[in-house]
């Protein structure tokens, strides 16, 4: 008689999501006591800890995959609904953007627009982003090929990209605050930064995924038969990329045209 082979599904008690877990909860409250309870050494003490056991709690959770786990192949689920609710994030800000450049059409051309916003600054950071979806493709299928080293130098050229993007993005963000347009100037200042900032915030993410998986790789823990996180990371830089699209023509063309 054949006998079919059964598969015992492991059942483990992981501590790590813990960490993780309150992190991400003390990052919002962070945020309002910084803004909404004028509490500046509080938030800056929220958000230390919440970046601390975010950093710790995810270390351990990856570690404790790649020694003991095995890649199930379900993951591209969580990436998906993940994404997903970072869309619904930028959505949220594009119609309160777009809601604000309607309401305030005539003030908002005549006095909010400043005069050193250049469509070329945009133009350059979208060429970054677009190479480096590109290379960290590349990364991925040579993972999945098994050539490690083609992978790790796809990833850096990536890392080098996003790097790039954001040291020219916070200089402009420095010119013009200089010339008087800034957070509180006005509802254009503040939707200016506020898009920007949070896709900024999320390639800075993204480069510590890249960074994250990097590691990972070099130590061989990371391989072809473990892609799962390096996909997700792929995943998410794509959806940065994309969204990018989006949070500059809301920013710099719908903001920024006198009309």
């Amino acid at each position: 008689m054949a006998h079919e082979a059964v598969h015992h599904g492991e059942h483990e008690v992981s501590v790590w999501p813990l960490p993780v877990g309150i992190g991400v909860l003390l990052v919002p409250l962070a945020i309002t006591a910084f803004f909404a309870w004028k509490a500046p050494l509080v938030a800056l003490i929220m958000g230390g800890v919440a970046l601390a056991l975010i950093i710790v709690g995810a270390t351990g959770w990856a570690y404790e995959f790649f020694t003991k786990g095995h890649d199930e192949g379900h993951g591209w689920l969580s990436i998906f609904f993940f994404i997903i609710s970072e869309v619904i994030i930028f959505g949220t800000m594009f119609v309160a953007f777009w809601m604000a450049r309607v309401n305030h059409a005539d003030v908002w051309v005549s006095q909010w627009i400043p005069e050193g916003l250049a469509l070329s600054i945009p133009a350059f950071l979208t060429l970054v982003l677009w190479a480096s979806s590109f290379t960290i493709w590349r990364a991925e299928v040579a993972l999945e090929h098994g050539n490690r080293g083609k992978s790790i130098v796809y990833i850096l050229l990536t890392m080098a990209l996003g790097i790039l993007f954001t040291v020219v993005h916070v200089k402009e963000w420095l010119h013009l605050w200089h010339e008087g347009f800034t957070l509180t100037s006005n509802m254009y200042g503040t939707g200016f930064y506020a898009l920007t900032g949070i896709h900024t915030s999320h390639v800075i993410v993204g480069l510590i995924l890249q960074a994250y998986a990097l590691l990972f790789i070099l130590s061989g823990k990371m391989n072809e038969k473990k892609m799962t996180m390096f996909s997700a990371t792929v995943a998410y830089w794509h959806f940065v990329d994309i969204m990018w699209l989006l949070v500059a023509s809301t920013a710099y063309i719908v903001g920024g045209l006198k009309v």
